[in-house]
């Protein structure tokens, strides 16, 4: 599962507000074919995990793959039945936040019905609506 080497704080804190668009990666830089944000949420590592299984699976050995986000952001919670107080938990998971308009994946080397079918397969495992973009040639 994706998480950071090393952090500078092993407790970040945990409420910034997920307001506006994303600030970079907004376009697509590498593929033909890009997965867009379209809400802003967290998605875990294992959200992220459970789409690089889908579209490996389905991709075989046909296209390339780029994941364009990382869960750097630690989430911490106390262990079930804690009475309050003592402190701030221990490091649960990880998060990438992500915003709206934010690039989250990028794939290259298939046809266009190969990629609506990868969309499809990608936003059942991600809690927010997303859409597929397809890169302009000029």
């Amino acid at each position: 599962m994706l998480m950071p080497k090393r952090v500078k704080y092993r407790k970040p804190h945990s409420a910034p507000r997920i307001k506006g668009y994303a600030k970079g990666n907004t376009e697509i830089k590498w593929g033909e074919y890009a997965i867009k944000a379209l809400e802003p949420k967290w998605i875990t590592a294992r959200q992220i995990e459970a789409c690089r299984v889908a579209i490996g699976r389905y991709l075989k050995k046909k296209g390339k793959l780029w994941i364009r986000i990382f869960p750097d952001k630690a989430i911490t919670k106390h262990p079930a039945e804690t009475r309050m107080g003592k402190g701030k938990g221990d490091p649960d998971h990880w998060v990438a936040v992500v915003k709206p308009g934010r690039i989250m994946f990028e794939i290259e080397g298939i046809d266009d019905a190969i990629a609506e079918e990868i969309h499809h397969r990608v936003s059942a495992k991600l809690p927010i609506s997303t859409k597929l973009l397809k890169r302009e040639v000029l």
